[in-house]
């Protein structure tokens, strides 16, 4: 198994992620925003925070790149 270089493309045209794709469920996003679920689903209704995927009709999953996205606007944010 030979080893890529993130933003390498592939011999297939595909390219490979700058970091690996996790999802990760609701009690981790929460644990790692520190805000409550009622303000996650709030704050994504007014398209100011990552969407969930469903993944069936009881579990939602986010893009974990995403949530750490949002988090670095928001503290870069602070400090302008």
């Amino acid at each position: 198994m030979s080893e890529h270089i993130p933003g390498e493309i592939l011999g297939s045209g595909e390219r490979v992620p700058a970091r690996p794709i996790r999802l990760i469920r609701l009690p981790a996003v929460m644990a790692r925003v520190g805000i409550k679920r009622s303000m996650i689903y709030r704050l994504m209704g007014e398209g100011r925070f990552p969407r969930s995927r469903s993944l069936g009709p009881k579990c939602a999953v986010w893009v974990e790149a995403e949530i750490e996205d949002w988090i670095l606007k928001i503290a870069e944010k602070r400090q302008s």
